[in-house]
């Protein structure tokens, strides 16, 4: 069944623009973007009316560009002659980004394009690059004049949004000389799963949780984001970014506004991305660097008899400092709130790799244990709840039992991937699975404090095994709040 079908009488239309990718020959446009606006063909929600314009400084063909689209998107096509529709909108145009001219060749052909295909006007511009050429490409689009007049004009960004506080003011300040916030995307996959997604149903849909969700029904929460793998090809930009960049300021941070905000007034992305701010504008700061020691881990793989440590991985510091794991308890500074720690960790080369939510209830008197929601996000989806029944028998002691779904195989190859449902969204123009630049700087003054205190220091790395759980100290962090990590 495809996905139109099921959303039959919500008005779903065919969508008319041109997407423009900056970065077409990379390695993200093969592995998502290209099976993802192909689904999105296949789906029916882009179609007639819509072209695909790929750019790089490779001078492929029109014909070489489709070749590769063919090649990325072969898993996803049931019809050949559909597959080959689908690449009679795609296109190439070979592109420097600083050269001018080039700029105003891609205008024109795109103005063919428009009269082609009937597009209105409308511009989705996906820059799929390194982030210090954002501002050299927005500035041509609109001293070029790219930026049309009579159709929407939008802009898809990759993260990293700056790499603290300062360069992420610099960034955004650049960025608005060419677009407004209202036009602006920032994507964060991690928003398009469908666990994720899911969480404001799960909290604001049932009442078992709506009035529970507070202070005075939740003892904890913990979101755990955990990889086997260590940072393969990534080494030369992981190494300047870290655990605490690459994961937390964005995925994880992201999730736990998600978990933290009020209901907001509206169904709104307005009003969903004001209730986050609101969040992540209250994190609670340790004061001192006693209180960071305390309540946040940092960790860095060794090797281990099969496995290499980090500072062997390739384009990696043979000294390096940089954490590989971070382990913490965040607090919120939020009535609603108050003495609600939210454990948060992440790392590589550990012994499991899944992406959860765990939400551990208060019981309701001594000796009964509370109720847990498990959210997984992956590798299944679907959720597990826990609840307090009779023991079957003569007994009435109290024993809990977990109620679970899980979506089949079959169900999850129907719905849409991280990256389809997120430029789906962009083209309906609903930004409320992207960030609000408010929500990136706060989220950033964040991480800014921490490391103003572990700037100070030199840490003890390695500090964990390759293939293991992770550094004892996080393990040692909960035991704090007498409570454990959640498998």
């Amino acid at each position: 069944m495809r996905w139109t079908e099921k959303l039959e009488g919500i008005g779903v239309t065919e969508n008319r623009l041109i997407l423009t990718l900056f970065g077409a020959t990379g390695d993200l446009a093969a592995r998502k973007l290209y099976p993802a606006l192909y689904r999105l063909y296949k789906n029916g929600h882009i179609s007639t009316h819509f072209a695909l314009v790929g750019t790089g400084r490779t001078e492929w063909t029109h014909q070489e560009m489709r070749q590769r689209v063919s090649e990325s998107v072969k898993q996803e096509v049931d019809d050949a002659k559909h597959l080959e529709e689908f690449l009679s909108h795609v296109y190439y145009v070979s592109h420097d980004v600083n050269d001018t001219t080039h700029y105003q060749r891609l205008k024109n052909f795109q103005e063919e394009l428009d009269e082609k295909y009937d597009t209105k006007g409308n511009r989705i511009f996906y820059i799929s690059l390194s982030p210090t050429l954002f501002p050299t490409i927005t500035g041509h689009l609109r001293d070029q004049q790219l930026i049309t007049d009579d159709g929407y004009n939008r802009l898809i960004i990759e993260k990293p949004f700056g790499h603290d506080t300062a360069s992420a003011q610099e960034l955004q300040q650049s960025l608005n000389n060419a677009f407004d916030e209202n036009q602006i995307f920032r994507i964060d996959h991690y928003l398009g799963k469908e666990m994720v997604q899911a969480i404001r149903n799960i909290r604001f849909d049932n009442r078992v949780f709506a009035d529970s969700w507070n202070n005075q029904g939740i003892d904890n929460i913990q979101i755990s984001l955990l990889e086997e793998v260590g940072v393969e090809d990534r080494g030369e930009y992981y190494d300047t970014s870290g655990a605490t960049r690459d994961m937390i300021q964005n995925h994880a941070l992201q999730i736990l506004a998600l978990l933290a905000m009020n209901q907001p007034k509206e169904a709104t992305a307005e009003a969903i991305q004001e209730e986050k701010i609101q969040v992540l504008a209250s994190l609670y700061y340790p004061q001192d660097a006693k209180e960071v020691s305390e309540k946040f881990v940092r960790g860095q793989y060794g090797p281990s008899k099969e496995l290499k440590g980090y500072r062997q991985e390739d384009k990696v510091s043979e000294t390096s400092e940089t954490e590989t794991y971070f382990a913490a308890c965040v607090e919120i500074d939020l009535p609603q709130w108050q003495g609600v720690p939210f454990f948060i960790r992440t790392g590589k080369r550990l012994n499991s790799k899944a992406t959860t939510i765990d939400v551990q209830f208060k019981p309701t008197q001594e000796g009964v244990p509370g109720n847990q929601l498990h959210i997984e996000v992956a590798p299944r989806t679907g959720y597990r709840f826990t609840v307090n029944q009779k023991k079957l028998g003569y007994s009435h002691e109290t024993e809990s039992i977990p109620l679970e779904y899980y979506y089949t195989p079959e169900q999850l190859a129907e719905t849409p991937q991280d990256y389809e449902r997120l430029i789906y969204e962009c083209i309906l123009g609903d930004k409320s699975h992207f960030a609000h630049y408010l929500e990136v700087e706060h989220a950033w003054k964040y991480i800014d404090h921490l490391f103003s205190y572990w700037n100070q220091e030199k840490p003890e790395f390695p500090n964990y095994e390759a293939g293991s759980r992770g550094p004892d100290a996080a393990e040692a962090l909960l035991a704090q709040y007498h409570t454990n990590w959640q498998e």
